[in-house]
């Protein structure tokens, strides 16, 4: 059974910092892209940041660049998104999710997806 389980979601003030973390089971994780999505209230689910296990291959959405980093631990199946700088206009439901191809999860259309962790960010 293939589960994406996130965590590492809560309430911060702007300014500040969380670390997502997504751990995978039930497939092979080296051939996979891993992503994460962003569902703010009212509004359709957007695409954060992708990392493709198979040959590193990164996306950021320009929104996050240089505040978000995405990184892997191979060996746990375990993604995470460093979130820097944290802006109220961050806030959502963050999901992990995970397809065999990058392409086809960044425009949000991918296999798996998790049950998602809230983000608040106070002003």
């Amino acid at each position: 059974e293939v589960q994406l389980v996130e965590s590492g979601g809560g309430l911060v003030q702007a300014g500040g910092s969380l670390r997502l973390s997504c751990q995978a089971s039930g497939f092979t994780f080296d051939d996979y892209a891993i992503g994460w999505f962003r569902q703010a209230p009212g509004k359709e689910r957007d695409g954060v940041s992708l990392l493709d296990i198979s040959d590193g291959v990164i996306y950021y959405a320009d929104s996050v660049k240089g505040r978000f980093t995405i990184s892997s631990d191979n060996a746990k199946n375990t993604v995470y998104l460093q979130m820097n700088s944290l802006k109220p206009e961050d806030t959502g439901i963050y999901y992990c999710a995970a397809d065999q191809s990058r392409d086809r999860l960044w425009l949000n259309v991918g296999d798996y997806y998790g049950q998602g962790t809230r983000v608040t960010v106070s002003s």
